[in-house]
């Protein structure tokens, strides 16, 4: 999934390595090793406007399809794991493939794939 590759992409180039990720049709899952001078909203920011300039120069339809709209959801949600260990979240994210009975993967040349997982 090429959405997997520019995330991972992002991150290596950022020096932010990832530790647990998941992606299905409408969500994507991410664990991040973060330094703490970083500002979550601002990486988020950062990962959803290089992902979606690199998707929409690739996919051009995609222009057409999301004209007016947005590719990604306005929101997001963060935490720390300072209450949680970095396990229990990585096994939550495990947790989530096929959690949604049409959990799949879309590719933007209109074929279906199983969903993937992301791999540090």
């Amino acid at each position: 999934m090429r959405l997997r590759e520019l995330v991972r992409e992002v991150c290596r180039t950022s020096e932010m390595p990832i530790l647990e990720g998941s992606a299905s049709r409408d969500h994507v899952y991410v664990l991040l090793s973060c330094p703490p001078n970083i500002s979550p909203s601002k990486f988020m920011q950062h990962i959803k406007g290089k992902t979606l300039r690199k998707l929409l120069m690739e996919f051009r339809h995609l222009q057409r399809l999301f004209w007016g709209r947005h590719l990604w959801a306005r929101g997001y949600f963060v935490a720390s794991s300072g209450n949680v260990t970095d396990e229990a979240i990585m096994e939550y994210i495990r947790q989530q493939d096929g959690t949604e009975p049409d959990d799949v993967a879309i590719t933007f040349d209109s074929r279906n794939c199983e969903a993937e997982n992301f791999s540090p």
